[in-house]
């Protein structure tokens, strides 16, 4: 997010000044899955790949976007005009990446007015998703983490926090909802998932869900799942293979939706809430730092530490 400095000559609708904000993933806007709206696996602009991100592994070559300046392909598509001014300016930052998929989350698992939706993983992503889930009539919203402070956070916006730490989250989300499990879930941890003791399950959550939701429910997972990850517990899981309970999402009749949000099928209303004052998912926010303090930011974060949440990096070009 921030001001263009300069257009280049292929540029209609943009001009200098502009406060814009730009999906995290760059797409064309002319390719047969950017028409149908599925801009995060555009085939333009990463040949040989369905999809290219800024400062994302395997997905082109576009630097990542928390610096000074950005260069912008495909101008006219990707950036997001947003009003002059100040106003709503940590709100407008979520709509690079973590309102929007938040928001498909919920739209892959069809999250509808009255029903209850279980969220794993108290992340950023898993708080505005239980934030969309809100949002979109949800009666209960279940939020699974074991850091405090996550689960705080839910419970501040209405959803129902359960330590997994404390109680097995199945059993608990299944008691309270009528033995029935919940309508709807979602995965926003992905192949980094834990146990309560610390040991990475990369399945854990799918697993979970599967469990969670009841028979004929739906699922929408945005959590990070990749085709091969040195670091992983086991041989399986380094080549992207995790034992994945299909006998159960078979046997209860499941659906579930994958991949990474299609962030231009819903900025521009996401956008528009904000302005209206109908959704302020900035309540992530928990710190605002200069650029130069990313580094410390990110480790505390991927720490867990309170009070990091979400960082919001303000550059400071000369």
């Amino acid at each position: 997010m921030g001001i263009v400095e300069a257009v280049g000559s292929g540029v209609a609708s943009l001009s200098e000044g502009d406060r814009i904000c730009l999906p995290f993933n760059v797409a064309c806007g002319f390719c047969k899955n950017c028409e149908r709206d599925k801009t995060g696996f555009c085939l333009t602009v990463n040949p040989g790949f369905a999809g290219g991100a800024y400062g994302y592994v395997s997905m082109g070559p576009y630097t990542g976007g928390q610096t000074e300046y950005l260069r912008v392909p495909f101008a006219d598509f990707n950036g997001l005009k947003l009003p002059p001014g100040d106003e709503h300016e940590t709100d407008f930052a979520m709509l690079a990446d973590i309102f929007p998929t938040g928001y498909h989350a919920t739209e892959m698992a069809e999250v509808s007015p009255g029903e209850s939706v279980a969220v794993y993983g108290g992340g950023p992503v898993g708080l505005v998703a239980a934030y969309s889930a809100i949002l979109r009539g949800a009666a209960k919203v279940f939020v699974v983490d074991r850091v405090p402070s996550r689960l705080r956070l839910a419970e501040d916006i209405g959803a129902v926090g359960v330590n997994f730490s404390e109680v097995d989250p199945i059993e608990a989300i299944t008691e309270q909802t009528g033995g029935e499990g919940t309508d709807k879930g979602i995965d926003a941890v992905g192949y980094q998932a834990t146990v309560s003791e610390g040991e990475e399950q990369p399945a854990i959550v799918l697993n979970n869900l599967f469990r969670t939701v009841r028979p004929t429910g739906k699922i929408g997972v945005v959590g990070l799942y990749v085709p091969s990850e040195p670091g992983a517990p086991n041989e399986d899981a380094a080549e992207g293979r995790l034992l994945f309970e299909i006998g159960k999402f078979f046997e209860k009749g499941l659906r579930m939706g994958t991949g990474q949000a299609n962030v231009k099928s819903y900025n521009r209303q996401l956008r528009d809430m904000i302005i209206s004052g109908r959704a302020k998912p900035s309540f992530v926010v928990s710190k605002e730092l200069p650029l130069d303090e990313a580094p410390d930011a990110y480790e505390r974060f991927d720490n867990r530490e309170e009070g990091y949440s979400k960082v919001v990096l303000h550059p400071h070009a000369a």
